[in-house]
């Protein structure tokens, strides 16, 4: 991995570790190639994360947003931090929580349409708004959800992504903040899924590609 000031950057080469040498769950060990990214690296990552955010909008109520349903997991830790900052800095403000529901996947591919679910977005007016994603790839899907969010006038917005894809589909879009920037391979784990399957997978991990056909819809 090669670290840049923004985020950490893992290599096109850099293929993981052996799943051999994790925990992950019996049901899922045939399906995974490798672990890509450890659940104590994304947890100490995501601590970090929490500090940045707090240095740039810690001077006013935020409206944390999370994207669903694959934010979760990123969500709740980052909150977690979040709040311990709350408690044991001087730097302390309220935090107000909702959730949204985007749909742009259909097994491994960008479908190319963007359907939001669920909040009324007109709540964002004249706040501090910050979306909680857990993957950006072409940059279509969150940059729908910022256009709609924009119209109702914040404040603010700023996004944190766990994830950013080296890909020739992107848009170009980048977050305000990145966990971690990886190749263009398929991942899943940390609440991250194919097809519903693995959200239930503390690692993110890459997927071999029987397990694709295995699941796929």
């Amino acid at each position: 991995m090669v670290f840049s000031p923004a985020h950490l950057q893992i290599k096109d080469e850099d293929d993981g570790y052996n799943k051999n040498l994790f925990c992950v769950p019996k049901h899922y060990e045939d399906d995974l190639e490798r672990v890509f990214i450890p659940h104590g690296l994304i947890l100490d990552r995501t601590e970090r994360l929490a500090r940045d955010i707090m240095k740039d909008m810690g001077s006013h109520h935020i409206f944390a947003l999370c994207v669903l349903k694959g934010g979760y997991k990123f969500f709740a830790d980052l909150m977690d931090h979040i709040k311990a900052l709350n408690r044991n800095t001087d730097q302390s403000v309220p935090i107000t929580v909702d959730f949204v529901r985007l749909k742009s996947y259909s097994n491994d591919s960008s479908m190319g349409t963007v359907s939001i679910i669920g909040e009324e977005l007109t709540a964002f007016k004249g706040k501090n708004v910050l979306v909680v994603e857990d993957i950006i790839e072409t940059g279509q899907t969150i940059q729908t959800l910022l256009s709609r969010i924009k119209e109702h006038e914040p404040q603010m917005v700023k996004v944190v992504s766990l994830l950013i894809k080296r890909t020739i589909r992107s848009s170009g879009y980048r977050p305000d903040y990145i966990g971690f920037e990886i190749p263009d391979k398929f991942v899943v784990g940390y609440a991250l899924d194919y097809n519903e399957y693995f959200r239930d997978l503390n690692h993110i991990c890459i997927l071999n590609e029987k397990a694709k056909e295995k699941y796929k819809v």
